[in-house]
This record gives structure tokens, C-alpha cells and sequence, in this order.
């Protein structure tokens, strides 16, 4: 049981006070009750009680064309998983009303979500069309989203999904173009988008930027691989080498954690000695490490001196490609 309250404050006595009425009564019955702030997409609602729900964001008004978007709903899984999820869950039927209910329970498929019935519900409302069952069914499909993000992040079961966890699941999924403008401005930490009134000078009108095309911007990977198994120089009895170069990714790592100290990277390391490089060159910009400028000093006046306090160079590389692959910094390209 979940309730929005207006609470009566009493500053002299340092006490705060509710009303909840007799129907909300039970919940303070049950021990301690968890106090919260008023999320902005709550302050239009009435006070008093809300309906239950696992994921607060599903509840989010701005978000509804997001959970209702067939690319969303695919990348899930699809309704036939969301149906499943529905009969694990340990609840009975979701028709609110305190009628007739019988123990068998089935999922009525409403709109682009499903419903969790008994027999003498599902029986009795399909085929209509009924504005509080498709209120239901758009409740379950976002919470059923919500909790998809949930386990592929390895997220405890209680644990509530935020915006940005949203919006990274979606750049994974190739998603951020359902991600609606108000909450891409939220993600981002624009201040809401004001509608112009009355007249204006043409002079006076700014230009208004998609919140939605600077996520996509930022997601897209800084390295995108692309595997040619049939390259020119293979076919040659001794091809020319060529130093693979990318500004980005050494950009990028530059930006990391320094693999030796920890502390905050200044310069982009390529490994020395293991067989890469060759004489007067450097081995590619893919084998580089992060290191701060006391530890890149310090490797280069004495490198086996530098692997033995802090370790391999090798072992650093890998770990550092490995953080690379999982935030999606490399992800797989596609030749043109």
C-alpha cells in the first residue's frame, strides 16, 4: 500500500502530522513506514492513495510512449514474455474490484500489454474495451520493462531503476531514439522546455535542440571495429605494416583511471617491448594504457622497475580494453 500525504507540520513541538483516512489507516498499522520526497511527476496527482508498484519510473506519464514502443516491447522480449512474467509473480488477479475471483488465473492480452485474470474475469471482459483494463495493462508493461533492465544489469530484486539506468539499457539495446524529449532533457540536465506565448520578433527565436539526438550522440561508441577476414596486404608475400592510428579511442583512455596509482590519468601509455612496435615507431593507438604523468615518467625511466611495484603492462592493457568492451566504448562495426 502506497499513499500520497500532505503532512501538517507543527514547528513548535517538532512534529509532523497526517491524515490518512480510514482506508489508509492499515498502512501504518504494519511497523515503520517509508517517508519519501514527492517525485515532480506526482505533483499533479490528488492526495492519497496510489496504486502499488515495483519501479516508480513506470508511473512516470512521460515515459508511457517509451514502454508502449513495439522497438521497446522487442528488445524486452516481446508480449509472450511479459505474459510469463505476469503468472511468476505471487499475486492473484488484477481486477481491483472485491467481486467474485477464482483461484485459476490466466493473462488477457489489452492493447500492447497484458492483463493477469482469473478464469471468471477473463471470461467476463474479453473482447471489451475498458479504460481502467488498459490502464492495467500499460502499469504491467512498464513495470515488466523496468524489470528487464533490472536483471540484465544484475540490479537486486528491490532495487528501483533510475532514469539514466534506463537510457544507458536503451543505448545498449540501440533504443535512444524512443527515449522521449522531456526525459532526455532530464537525463542531460536541461531546465524543461518552455512554450513560447504572444508575439515575437523573428530576431528573438532560438533554436531549439534535440535532447534525444545529443543522447544518441553521446552513445554512439568511440570505437566501432570492422573485421575484414579478406584485407589486401594478406595476398602479398611481404606486405608494407601499417600503424593503426585513432584519436578517439587514445582520447578516450586518457580520461581513465591511471592503470598504475589510480589516480586520475594525464597521457594515453603505449605499451613498450612484448615484440610490438618496430624501430621508430609506436606500437598501435589499440595498446595503450592509461597512466598519470609521475607513472608514465617513472615506467619510461625504468620499465622493469615500473612492472614490478605495480604490474605487468600487459595485464593493464587487457584490463583496460575489457572496461572498453563493457561501457561500450569498442563496440562491432560494420564494413561499407
Amino acid at each position: 500500500m502506497r499513499a500520497l500525504l500532505t503532512p501538517l507540520i507543527q514547528r513548535e513541538l517538532n512534529l509532523v502530522l497526517f491524515r490518512p483516512g480510514t482506508e489508509l489507516l492499515p498502512l501504518f498499522m504494519s511497523g515503520r513506514v517509508l517517508i519519501s520526497n514527492e517525485p515532480n511527476f506526482m505533483k499533479s496527482l490528488p492526495a492519497g492513495a496510489l496504486v502499488d508498484a515495483q519501479q516508480t519510473l513506470a508511473e512516470d506519464p512521460t515515459l508511457t510512449g517509451f514502454f508502449t514502443d513495439e522497438r521497446v516491447i522487442a528488445a524486452a522480449g516481446q508480449v509472450d514474455r511479459l505474459e510469463s512474467w505476469l503468472q511468476q509473480r505471487d499475486a492473484g488477479c488484477q481486477w481491483p474490484d472485491k467481486d467474485f475471483h477464482m483461484t485459476e488465473m490466466t493473462s488477457l492480452r489489452y492493447g500492447k500489454g497484458a492483463v493477469r485474470l482469473c478464469w471468471h474475469h477473463d471470461h467476463k471482459f474479453r473482447g471489451l474495451a475498458m479504460d481502467r483494463l488498459g490502464e492495467i495493462a500499460r502499469q504491467n508493461l512498464a513495470e515488466w520493462i523496468l524489470d528487464t533492465v533490472r536483471i540484465a544489469f544484475q540490479f537486486p530484486e528491490h532495487h528501483q531503476i533510475t532514469l539514466p539506468e534506463l537510457c544507458w539499457w536503451a543505448a545498449q539495446e540501440d533504443l535512444i531514439q524512443a527515449i522521449p524529449q522531456g526525459s532526455a532533457r532530464r537525463v542531460l540536465k536541461w531546465r524543461p522546455l518552455e512554450t513560447p506565448s504572444g508575439v515575437m520578433h523573428e530576431s528573438d527565436i532560438e533554436p531549439i535542440y534535440s535532447a534525444t539526438d545529443v543522447l544518441v550522440e553521446q552513445a554512439k561508441p568511440v570505437l566501432a571495429l570492422a573485421i575484414d577476414p579478406e584485407p589486401p596486404e594478406s595476398f602479398m608475400l611481404r606486405p608494407k605494416p601499417r600503424r593503426w592510428v585513432n584519436e578517439n579511442y587514445t582520447r578516450w583512455v586518457k580520461t581513465q583511471i591511471c592503470a598504475g596509482c589510480g589516480n586520475q590519468a594525464d597521457d594515453p601509455h603505449h605499451i613498450t617491448g612484448y615484440g610490438l612496435g618496430g624501430m621508430g615507431t609506436k606500437p598501435h593507438d589499440f595498446f595503450v594504457i592509461p597512466l598519470c604523468r609521475q607513472c608514465h615518467n617513472e615506467l619510461h625511466r625504468d620499465t622493469h622497475a615500473f612492472e614490478e611495484r605495480h604490474g605487468s603492462q600487459l595485464e593493464m592493457l587487457v584490463r583496460t580494453q575489457d572496461r572498453a568492451l563493457s561501457l561500450g566504448v569498442i563496440s562491432t562495426g560494420k564494413l561499407k
